[in-house]
């Protein structure tokens, strides 16, 4: 489990391809610092398995669902991409639950800057945007962010100037894919209250199902 607030940005040194899979070699410096073989770091909002690791890098399998389902199948040398270490457990909590499993790649369609901020609004698939919403949380390649604003395909996220410098976020431009995962939050209770009324009602969320299980007052 992550949080989504980024401790480094990380450079791709070496991709080796398999059938529909990879190895990625990653040199950094902040996450090695109390590394094993078998933590768990999240690159690019995915959560990766050591395997092996040195003093300036460590390399991590990407399996053919990953391969398929993530923008990590287009890195190659001298790729950036945000890295976090799992959460410990006496750690501080600042962004959101984020647990390294991407829902859908994105796209940029429109950066704007304002004032000290800048807007990115990113393009999904329609079947994704009943767990974004105004004001929610939402992971994009691993970094934890509020969004403004939902539109038919596209929501809006705000860059604070700490989240330009600190994360590769901001150093996309228009048309580059993103990693997106939903508030893992949003979806239990999509699974665990929807869902469960849909089977036994044959309706959908409402707000007398919200009412009913104490969402609403």
């Amino acid at each position: 489990m992550f949080t989504g607030i980024i401790e480094e940005v990380g450079v791709i040194k070496e991709v080796q391809h398999g059938h529909r899979s990879m190895q990625l070699a990653v040199s950094c410096t902040k996450v090695l610092e109390d590394v094993a073989k078998g933590d768990s770091i999240a690159v690019d909002g995915v959560c990766l398995t050591v395997v092996e690791f040195t003093s300036t890098f460590f390399r991590a399998d990407v399996m053919p669902e990953t391969f398929a389902s993530t923008t990590l199948s287009a890195m190659k040398p001298g790729s950036h991409v945000n890295l976090e270490r799992a959460i410990s457990a006496n750690g501080r909590f600042g962004g959101h639950f984020v647990s390294g499993h991407v829902d859908q790649v994105g796209e940029i369609v429109s950066i704007r800057p304002a004032s000290n901020a800048v807007y990115v609004e990113i393009r999904t698939q329609r079947e994704l945007l009943p767990y974004i919403m105004e004001k929610g949380s939402i992971a994009i390649d691993g970094t934890s962010l509020t969004i403004f604003a939902v539109k038919n395909d596209t929501f809006t996220i705000s860059l604070i100037p700490a989240t330009q410098k600190d994360s590769q976020i901001g150093r996309k431009k228009v048309g580059a894919k993103v990693n997106i995962e939903c508030d893992i939050l949003v979806k239990y209770m999509d699974r665990l209250i929807f869902k469960r009324h849909q089977e036994t009602l044959g309706g959908g969320l409402s707000m007398d199902i919200l009412a009913a299980n104490g969402f609403l007052k």
